[in-house]
């Protein structure tokens, strides 16, 4: 019978918990950068995916990823549905020291923080209840399939595809469905001649980065689902990648605009978390500084990409977190060590990455875009321009973010 270790469970219930704290300091980033009168309406479009996706989790989700596979699409859902047989015992096809259950709680943190990903792209534009919608059919069909293709033993994992911690997962999936729907609901509606947008608080973008950075550490980290020299090193390649990507960037803004902005160097660092996620558990140090400094690079420079398509991702959700798990997931190819996980760099390796990509980029930008049309079809998807002048917090909401000095643009 399978013993528990309690320090790898006590571990894992840390990393549980830093992971569960990325969904909120998620709405503190998003929250902080977007206007004052849509603070509210992407904070709680963040907060309540915690509701939607966690129970989604229980009846059904961990078992569509996790359960036997069927065909390699997808996992049996009578195997884990409403928690049937997730309980303390270990389970050694997943770990054979740490309760099964905890299994499941760590995983439905992922599953609760990808959707939330999405919702800088569209700042203002989508109706509530669609969101609410969106939230559950998208982690249904997107996101369980290729949670399953990849972790849980689906068509990609027998190519060898790797993803550590959510690149190709949660990064990727993300990204392009934001990028989608961003381009869907088209071009926030603005009063004639007002200047671009500003943040409500860059206080509150920072208390959301650190708190993000933080809790990476227990996304990344704790993929090794032990406290063990594996765990060690994707701990000490998140802060690497992260480090050298806010300074990269900070060094790119720098020498295009003349200065150096605070936001620039919070985005910087984010960039490179989402980079190096997916490779965390699969290189050298010295791999994750260049990752990180890749990531910001790329990312930085993905601008001139987005300005060409002329979409409105309010918060460039696919230049961030689309182009960072898709560089990071290439750079497996690259750069993965044997001496780490036993994945090597090299050309077979590199291939089946981006063919990895290629399919759940295309996945996710198909699905996405049947949702947002049948939303859109029933009248309920997108918001009218008058309302999005007026923002989403009062007149969504009935609640604005800031009472002090009675401010409210």
């Amino acid at each position: 019978m399978p013993v528990i270790n309690s320090g790898d469970t006590a571990f894992i219930l840390i990393c549980t918990a830093l992971v569960c704290m990325m969904t909120p300091a998620l709405a503190l980033f998003y929250g902080g950068l977007v206007k004052q009168r849509n603070v509210l309406s992407i904070m709680m479009q963040n907060f309540i995916c915690m509701g939607v996706v966690g129970v989604i989790w229980v009846f059904g989700g961990f078992s569509l990823v996790f359960g036997p596979s069927v065909g390699g699409v997808i996992g049996d859902i009578g195997t884990y549905f409403g928690m049937y047989h997730v309980g303390i015992r270990p389970n050694p096809e997943f770990a054979d020291n740490i309760p099964f259950i905890m299994i499941f709680a760590y995983q439905m943190m992922f599953a609760i923080i990808t959707p939330a990903l999405m919702t800088g792209s569209f700042v203002g534009r989508f109706r509530f209840t669609a969101y609410l919608l969106f939230v559950a059919f998208w982690t249904i069909l997107v996101y369980l399939p290729v949670a399953h293709w990849i972790w849980g033993g689906g068509f990609l994992a027998r190519l060898g595809v790797v993803d550590f911690a959510g690149g190709i997962v949660i990064h990727a999936s993300a990204g392009f469905s934001a990028l989608v729907a961003a381009r869907f609901l088209g071009a926030s509606a603005r009063v004639q001649g007002e200047k671009k947008e500003q943040p409500a608080s860059l206080p509150l973008v920072a208390v959301g980065a650190g708190l993000l950075w933080f809790g990476w550490f227990g996304f990344n980290a704790g993929g090794a689902y032990a406290a063990d020299a594996l765990a060690a090193y994707a701990f000490t390649n998140t802060m690497l990648a992260g480090a050298v990507a806010m300074l990269v960037w900070l060094a790119w803004e720098w020498l295009e605009s003349g200065r150096p902005s605070f936001s620039g160097v919070l985005v910087g660092a984010v960039t490179g978390l989402a980079t190096i996620t997916p490779a965390a558990g699969y290189v050298e140090p010295t791999a994750a500084l260049a990752i990180g400094a890749i990531g910001a690079s790329v990312c930085f420079n993905a601008k001139y990409v987005q300005s060409w398509l002329k979409i409105d991702d309010t918060l460039e959700v696919w230049r961030a977190h689309g182009v960072g798990g898709v560089t990071g997931a290439l750079l497996i190819g690259v750069l993965a060590s044997s001496h780490i996980n036993a994945v090597s760099a090299g050309w077979h390796q590199l291939g089946v990455q981006a063919l990895a990509l290629v399919i759940v980029a295309v996945y996710a930008i198909v699905i996405t875009l049947i949702l947002l049309k049948i939303l859109d079809a029933a009248g309920i998807l997108r918001v009218p321009a008058e309302e999005q002048i007026r923002g989403l917090d009062e007149e969504m909401h009935g609640e604005t973010a800031f009472s002090l000095w009675n401010m409210k643009n």
